[in-house]
C-alpha cells in the first residue's frame, strides 16, 4: 500500500449523487444538524485543537458532503492560498486535513473563475458548488487540479535533493515540476530531473500522491534510478543540489543536533517520500 500522506484520505462522504439534485441539497440546508465551515482572513478557521470550526448556516454556497448523516456546507470567501496559509499547517489536525484541502481549493477556484472561459459571460454556481455553468453559451466548467511530479532520484544508495532560494536555511527537498501537455508521469519525472540536475534516470516508480491546495495541484510522488551522479545544476531553478547518504537522511529526519540538512515539514509529500525511502 502507498504510504499515508498529509491531506490524503477520504474526509467527508462527498455524496456526489446529491449534487445533481438542487432540491435535495436545499432540503439538507434546512436540517438542524446542518453546519457551515467557518472562515477567518481567507482561510478555514481552526479551533484550539487544530480541528475545523463549524457554525450555523449563513451563506451555504457549497455542499461539501455528509459527516455521517449530517450535512456540511461552506461559503465561498476570497481565499488566502499563499504562503501565509502555511502557518496553519503546523496546527491542522491530520483528520481534518483532507477537508481543509478540499474547501480551500474549491473556494480558490471559484474566486479565480467567475466567468465562462468560452464566451466570457459571468457563470453561475451549480451542482452544489462543484461546477459553474454559463447561462449564455451553456458551457459547464469544473474545478481543476494541476498534476505535478515530485521525485527522489537514487544512485548507489544516495538520494538527490535540491534547494530553492525561498527555502529556509539548510532545507533540501525532492525535485518537482508540472506535468506538461502531452506528457505522461514517467516522461515528466525524467524531463524535470534532466532539466534541473542534468542527469538521466530510469525505472520511474509511483509511490504516493497528495492533493496540495496552494492553490490546487495533485502532487504525484515518484522514485527513479539515476544513471550517473554527475550533476549539472540549472541555477535558474535551484540554488543547490546534492547527494545525501542514507545515514545523512536518517539523521536529518531524526532532527539530531547539527543535522546534515533541514528536511521538508511533515505536511509535505517530500517528507513522506524521504521516510518511505529510508524505511525500504
Amino acid at each position: 500500500m502507498p504510504p499515508d500522506v498529509f491531506f490524503g484520505g477520504l474526509g467527508l462522504d462527498r455524496a456526489d449523487v446529491l449534487r445533481a439534485q438542487p432540491e435535495r441539497i436545499a432540503e439538507l440546508a434546512t436540517r438542524p444538524d446542518a453546519r457551515q465551515l467557518q472562515w477567518a482572513e481567507g482561510l478555514p478557521l481552526l479551533d484550539s485543537e487544530g480541528r475545523l470550526n463549524w457554525g450555523d448556516l449563513q451563506d451555504p454556497q457549497v455542499f461539501l458532503g455528509l459527516d455521517g448523516d449530517s450535512p456540511r456546507f461552506s461559503s465561498l470567501p476570497r481565499v488566502d492560498a499563499g504562503r501565509s496559509a502555511f502557518g496553519l499547517l503546523a496546527d491542522l489536525n491530520d483528520k481534518d486535513a483532507p477537508l481543509f484541502a478540499c474547501a480551500l481549493s474549491l473556494a480558490n477556484w471559484h474566486s479565480r473563475h467567475p466567468h465562462c472561459s468560452v464566451c466570457g459571460h459571468a457563470s453561475d454556481i451549480v451542482r452544489g458548488g462543484w461546477s459553474r455553468r454559463c447561462p449564455d453559451c451553456g458551457a459547464e466548467h469544473f474545478p481543476r487540479s494541476d498534476p505535478v511530479v515530485i521525485m527522489l532520484a537514487e544512485h548507489d544508495g544516495r538520494l538527490l535533493l535540491g534547494r530553492q532560494p525561498h527555502y529556509p536555511p539548510d532545507r533540501y527537498s525532492a525535485l518537482a515540476g508540472f506535468v506538461e501537455p502531452g506528457e505522461n508521469i514517467e516522461a515528466a519525472v525524467a524531463r524535470e530531473i534532466s532539466e534541473e540536475a542534468g542527469i538521466a534516470v530510469t525505472d520511474v516508480r509511483y509511490i504516493a500522491s497528495q492533493p496540495w491546495p496552494f492553490p490546487s495541484t495533485l502532487m504525484i510522488g515518484c522514485q527513479a534510478h539515476a544513471l550517473s551522479d554527475e550533476l549539472t545544476i540549472d541555477f535558474t531553478e535551484l540554488e543547490d543540489a546534492r547527494w545525501f547518504t542514507r545515514d545523512e537522511v536518517a539523521a536529518a529526519l531524526a532532527r539530531v543536533e547539527n543535522p546534515p540538512f533541514l528536511p521538508p515539514p511533515r505536511h509535505a509529500i517530500a517528507r513522506t517520500l524521504l521516510e518511505h525511502w529510508l524505511a525500504a
